[in-house]
C-alpha cells in the first residue's frame, strides 16, 4: 500500500503548503506541542461534561453494562477552498435530486425499471423496499429530506486529488451534531483563528433543518408541530436526537408519547393531547408501526402508517427511502442522474464491481486481496474486508462468504484516501479522512458549507467510523 500515490490536504510536497492552508499552517508552526496537548485535554473534558458520547453496540465494561465512548476530536481542521466547495455543492444537489426522483419513481410509475436502467429484482428484492408505499404521495415528492453523502478524495492519474462519492446515507443519517459541536469547540479554543480566516458558518444548520421539516408539513397552520422521534436513551445517537430537538426548539418524543386518533397523530403533553404534523424520525422503518411492520416493536406508534398514507402527517425521512441507499443500488446512481436529469454526474462514484454480475464476480474473486469488499446491507465499517490490510485466513473466509451469496456483496478498488495532518500522541502526523456533508431537501435543496470530517486515527487505517475507533475534525469551507 505504501507505493500508492498519496494526496495530502494540507501539503502539496514535504516542503510546500497548499495555498488555502498557508495562513493556518503558519499559525500551527508557532504553536508549542504542550500547548496543543493542553487544548486537546480541555476539549475532551468539555465534550465529556456536555455528554457528547455514542453508545457502542455489543461492547461491555467490566460490570457487564453497555459502554459509551467519547468520539476523539482532532484539533487540526480540514480546510476546503471556496471553489472546490461550490463544485461539490452542485454535485450534491444534483445527486440528491436524482435519488429523490428515483425513490418517487420506484413507488409510482417505475419508468427507470421499465427502461431497463435498473434491474427490477434490485428494487423489489431489496430488503428496504416497502410495498406499503406503492402509490403513496409525499409532499413535494421528497423522500430523503436529510441525506448524509460520504465523500472521499483520492489521487487521480495526474496525482491530483479528486472527490468521489463513497456512499449515500438516506434513511436516518447521523453525525451532524458532531459537525456543530466541533465548530463550537474550535471557536472556543482558538477564537483568533476565526478572525484571521474567512470560515463559512455552520451554526444555522438547525434553522435550515427546521425550515426543511416545516416545508413538508401537511397542515394548513402557519406553525406546524414538529417532533423528533427517538428510540430512546440507549440508542447510539441519542445525544444527537436530544441535541437537535433542543436546537430546533421542538419536542423530543418516544413511541409511547404518541397515539393515533381519528386519522391524526397526537402527542401526550401535560396540557393534554397535541396534534403532530411532522415527525423527524430517528427510528428505522421496521419499528415505526407495530400494526404494519414488526408487531413486537415498542419504539413506534400503532396506526402511524395509516395516518401517513392519508397525508395527515409527514415522516422525515419517508418510509421506504432505504431502497436507494443500498450499496448495490449505489452503482446505478450515475445512470439515475442521466435518466432523470439528462446530465452527466458532477461527482463520480468509486468504480464498483457487483457480485451479482458473473463477470464482476470472477474479477472480485481473482483480485480480492487488492479490493475493499462490502456487504450490501453492511454499515458502520462492519461486514467489509479491506483486502490489502487483511490476513490470508480473513481473505479466504470472506471469499467463501462471497461465493455463497454473490448478490450480497460489492467490491471497490482500495482507494488511497487523502490524508490530513492530525494531532496524535507522537505529534502532528497524516491520517486518512472522509467527509459527510448533510443535504437538506424541502421546497429547495440546501446545505451548510462543510460537513463532518471523520479521521482514521490508527496509522495507515482507512476505516474512519467512530464505532471502529475513528475520530472527527472541524471542516472549514473558506469564503471567497
Amino acid at each position: 500500500m505504501s507505493s500508492r500515490p498519496k494526496f495530502d490536504e494540507m501539503n502539496a510536497t514535504p516542503t510546500e503548503v497548499r495555498e488555502h492552508y498557508m495562513q493556518y499552517a503558519r499559525w500551527l508552526a508557532e504553536q508549542p506541542d504542550d500547548v496543543m496537548a493542553a487544548q486537546r485535554e480541555e476539549a475532551e473534558m468539555i465534550f465529556r461534561r456536555v455528554g457528547i458520547t455514542f453508545a457502542v453496540y455489543g461492547a461491555k465494561d467490566e460490570d457487564g453494562a453497555g459502554t459509551e465512548r467519547l468520539i476523539p476530536f482532532d484539533l487540526i481542521p480540514r480546510i476546503i477552498p471556496a471553489h472546490e466547495w461550490h463544485s461539490m455543492e452542485e454535485g450534491l444537489v444534483q445527486r440528491v435530486t436524482a435519488l429523490n426522483r428515483f425513490i418517487h419513481d420506484v413507488y409510482h410509475e417505475q419508468e427507470i425499471i421499465k427502461a431497463g436502467v435498473v434491474p427490477a429484482d434490485q428494487v423489489f428484492q431489496n430488503a428496504q423496499f416497502r410495498p406499503e408505499m406503492m402509490g403513496v404521495d409525499v409532499p413535494h415528492q421528497i423522500y430523503s429530506h436529510i441525506s448524509g453523502i460520504d465523500i472521499v478524495r483520492a489521487p487521480n492519474a495526474q496525482g491530483e486529488g479528486e472527490y468521489y462519492v463513497l456512499e449515500d446515507n438516506l434513511r436516518v443519517p447521523s453525525g451532524v451534531s458532531y459537525m456543530l459541536e466541533n465548530r463550537k469547540m474550535m471557536m472556543r479554543l482558538f477564537p483568533e483563528l476565526f478572525g484571521e480566516n474567512r470560515v463559512a458558518p455552520v451554526a444555522h444548520y438547525p434553522d435550515l433543518l427546521l425550515e426543511t421539516l416545516r416545508a413538508v408539513s401537511p397542515a394548513t397552520t402557519a406553525e406546524p408541530t414538529v417532533v423528533v422521534l427517538t428510540p430512546g436513551m440507549y440508542n447510539s445517537a441519542y445525544f444527537e436526537h436530544a441535541f437537535l430537538a433542543q436546537q430546533m426548539g421542538v419536542e423530543l418524543v418516544e413511541g409511547q408519547d404518541l397515539f393515533v386518533k381519528d386519522n391524526f397523530v397526537y402527542m401526550r403533553t401535560t396540557r393534554g393531547p397535541k396534534r403532530v404534523d411532522v415527525i423527524y424520525r430517528r427510528v428505522d422503518d421496521d419499528f415505526l408501526d407495530p400494526l404494519v411492520f414488526r408487531p413486537t416493536s415498542t419504539l413506534g406508534c400503532a396506526g402511524l402508517l395509516g395516518v401517513y398514507r392519508m397525508g395527515n402527517v409527514a415522516i422525515c425521512n419517508a418510509v421506504g427511502t432505504g431502497v436507494a441507499d443500498d450499496k448495490s443500488i449505489y452503482a446505478y446512481v450515475p445512470k439515475m442522474i442521466e435518466f432523470y436529469l439528462g446530465q452527466k454526474p458532477i461527482l463520480n462514484n468509486v468504480p464498483t464491481y457487483m457480485g451479482r454480475n458473473p463477470e464482476d464476480l470472477k474479477y472480485i474473486l481473482a483480485n480480492i486481496k487488492d479490493l475493499v469488499v462490502k456487504e450490501v446491507h453492511g454499515a458502520g465499517g462492519y461486514g467489509m474486508l479491506v483486502g490489502p490490510a487483511s490476513t490470508k485466513a480473513e481473505i479466504e473466509d470472506f471469499k467463501k462468504a462471497v461465493i455463497a451469496k454473490p448478490d450480497g456483496y460489492i467490491a471497490q478498488p482500495t482507494l488511497s484516501l487523502s490524508t490530513c495532518p492530525t494531532f496524535v500522541q507522537s505529534g502532528v502526523a497524516p491520517r486518512h479522512i472522509d467527509l459527510r456533508p448533510f443535504v437538506l431537501s424541502g421546497k429547495e435543496v440546501q446545505m451548510v458549507p462543510g460537513g463532518l470530517t471523520r479521521v482514521a486515527l490508527k496509522e495507515g487505517s482507512l476505516v474512519v467510523n467512530s464505532s471502529q475507533g475513528g475520530g472527527t475534525k472541524d471542516t472549514w469551507v473558506l469564503e471567497d
